[in-house]
């Protein structure tokens, strides 16, 4: 099987690959307990281009396909991460996917809502089976001696961590949940309590890490090694609270950091500056920074564009250069946190009854407040330039009144990077950005909150400086647009941007740069954590501004036990000066977040067809209808 050289993992008209998820990857997961049927079987498969294809089918399910439907898939966690948080909205306009608008208003036993539901738990079990049936394979293979000992065990620890991976987004979804193994027979399995479930997801992780090279196998950045098995093995005991464990698996992994990758070396590090995370340039791609991430490919011959970030193409400005959709608007209140004190630290510490004041479109013409620069990375906002494309306008948005002013940004490719797609529904909004799922900022905060419950609180403090000081080297700079009427609006608007008739087409440029006059940047450091309170604020507060828009919010929330009192007060009651049902008209009808909504319901579909003998396997999480 060939590998392509820019994006290895994925292959939208590889015979193996659709061969591996048409026999492997079941629409139904717990359908009726039959042996797959189809053209190929695994007979036909024990080979070691079948093993390596159904391999990469299980990568290629981190990021919605066709088969699970939209956008309940997506790798971002964007529906169940942001637009159930105070992150975001779901955007748009109120007739367009309204199954979203009752998700965010935590209306999760609707019709709409239980068939997003219903998209996400089939989507991680076909990823589940599809790692399943790679290592199934892979022994199968590896005993007929066609595989390499190295091969064997690449091949086997890839599919384990990515079993992990796939079992880790349903248990923060939903937490009691089935665990499969590649030996299992009948897929009607019932819940396992959420505690078993993480002993699992460890156990699985230890033996992936014991697999795995500490290098990428073929040279292929995609692939896992056994540096990412051990960060994740660190994610999830910091999702359990496992604050000790955390702190042992994690610190270790930080003092191996930076260099080449080697046995001894992660290779890890954050990238040089922030605009380099989220980006389209091939240059930049698979980064230091990144641990794991969807490979997101376009214009690699699948016609219609479905490996360029099928579950993003809705999270564009709906007007300028692409045309649709304006989905996942970052919210007012996202935006007011972005403001920062005299000091250069977050408002919301320093004024925790006023920060949130504000209620009308923060533009380019507001000089008085200062903010933090990864605002204008993470959030379009009129009149301030957007990447390479030309300055923000107000017709970008689709319906101002349902989803606010403000565009998202960090999945939008630079123009000049060349990643758009030229195939699909709308190309335009189809990129080759690749979707971080677990980057090193987010490890190196998440080592912080352990540090914070170790109550080493200034180690904490080392590292949300350090994340704070990458954070204020670059800033969105004029990044003029090669499109004529693009470029004649931004310079007429700023003409230092174009000096001489010289464009300067910087997308990134120093925050203190004098071509900058549509905002006042800063970014302060912290000289204490007075105490372990303020510390977990100010490590949570970080989490928000580094990782905001990228589907960690809601999820970081829940699982520090705060979501009840800060969705709520978000909503209703009010949080720093202001509530967004008096920003929003349809957030009046939000439901209260009580104590089931710490988990997600299971589908009701899922529940039905778990049934055996006319008795339920899969039991509903509490305080949701069975």
């Amino acid at each position: 099987m060939r590998i392509a050289s820019k994006h290895p993992l994925l292959f939208g008209t590889a015979l193996a690959l659709v061969s591996a998820a048409a026999l492997y990857g079941c629409k139904d997961f717990l359908a009726e307990n039959a042996t797959p049927q189809g053209t190929l079987d695994q007979g036909t498969l024990s080979t070691k281009t079948g093993a390596e294809g159904t391999l990469i089918a299980a990568y290629r399910q981190l990021d919605c396909n066709r088969t699970n439907g939209a956008w309940g898939c997506a790798a971002s966690n964007w529906v169940w991460g942001s637009a159930t948080s105070d992150d975001a909205y779901k955007g748009s306009e109120a007739t367009d996917q309204p199954a979203i608008d009752e998700v965010e208003l935590y209306h999760w036993d609707s019709p709409g809502a239980q068939d997003y539901l219903d998209q996400k738990w089939a989507a991680m079990y076909e990823g589940v089976s599809r790692a399943n049936a790679a290592l199934r394979l892979a022994k199968a293979v590896a005993s007929s001696g066609q595989l390499s000992a190295s091969d064997a065990n690449g091949i086997t620890g890839e599919a384990i961590f990515l079993r992990a991976h796939y079992h880790f987004e349903a248990w923060r979804m939903w937490g009691n949940i089935p665990y499969y193994r590649e030996d299992d027979t009948d897929f009607r399995k019932p819940n396992l309590q959420s505690a078993q479930v993480v002993t699992e997801l460890l156990r699985d992780l230890d033996s992936a890490a014991k697999l795995l090279p500490a290098t990428p196998r073929n040279g292929q950045k995609g692939r896992v090694t056994s540096w990412t098995a051990k960060a994740y093995k660190g994610r999830v005991q910091v999702y359990a609270n496992q604050w000790a464990a955390a702190l042992a698996t994690l610190t270790p992994i930080v003092a191996a950091e930076g260099g080449p990758q080697s046995t001894t070396k992660t290779g890890w590090d954050l990238s040089q500056s922030y605009d380099q995370v989220w980006t389209g340039f091939k240059a930049q791609e698979n980064g230091p920074e990144t641990i794991f991430a969807y490979q997101a490919s376009a214009n690699d011959g699948e016609p219609e564009g479905y490996n360029a970030n099928f579950g993003e193409r809705l999270n564009f400005p709906h007007g300028g250069p692409w045309g649709c959709c304006g989905f996942h608007q970052p919210s007012q209140n996202l935006v007011n946190f972005f403001q920062v004190d005299a000091q250069g630290l977050p408002l919301a510490l320093s004024a925790p009854s006023s920060w949130n004041v504000r209620d009308t479109n923060f533009t380019a013409a507001d000089l008085t407040v200062t903010v933090d620069p990864r605002l204008d990375w993470t959030v379009g906002r009129d009149g301030v330039p957007f990447k390479d494309w030309g300055v923000h306008q107000p017709g970008w948005i689709r319906a101002r009144e349902w989803g606010g002013p403000y565009s998202p940004k960090k999945n939008v490719h630079e123009k000049a990077s060349g990643a758009e797609s030229t195939v699909g529904w709308v190309p335009s909004q189809l990129n080759s950005v690749n979707i971080h799922l677990f980057r090193y900022a987010d490890l190196l905060l998440m080592l912080a909150e352990a540090e914070v419950e170790a109550g080493s609180v200034n180690n904490a403090m080392a590292l949300v400086n350090r994340v704070r000081e990458r954070a204020s080297r670059k800033a969105q700079g004029c990044g003029v647009p090669t499109d004529t009427a693009a470029r004649r609006v931004l310079v007429t608007r700023y003409p230092q941007c174009a000096p001489g008739g010289t464009a300067d087409t910087r997308i990134a440029v120093p925050i203190n740069d004098p071509s900058i006059t549509w905002a006042r940047y800063a970014v302060g450091q912290y000289t204490s954590f007075p105490s372990q309170t303020y510390a977990r604020e100010a490590v949570l507060a970080e989490r928000r501004l580094e990782l905001g828009m990228e589907g960690q919010r809601f999820f970081d929330l829940r699982r520090r036990g705060i979501a009840a009192t800060v969705l709520n007060a978000y909503f209703n009651t009010g949080v720093g000066g202001g509530a967004e049902k008096n920003r929003r008209a349809q957030f009046k009808g939000a439901e209260p977040f009580i104590a089931k909504h710490n988990l997600y319901p299971i589908p009701t579909n899922q529940i039905q067809l778990s049934k055996i003998g006319g008795q339920n396997r899969l039991t509903q999480n509490p305080g949701w209808p069975q």
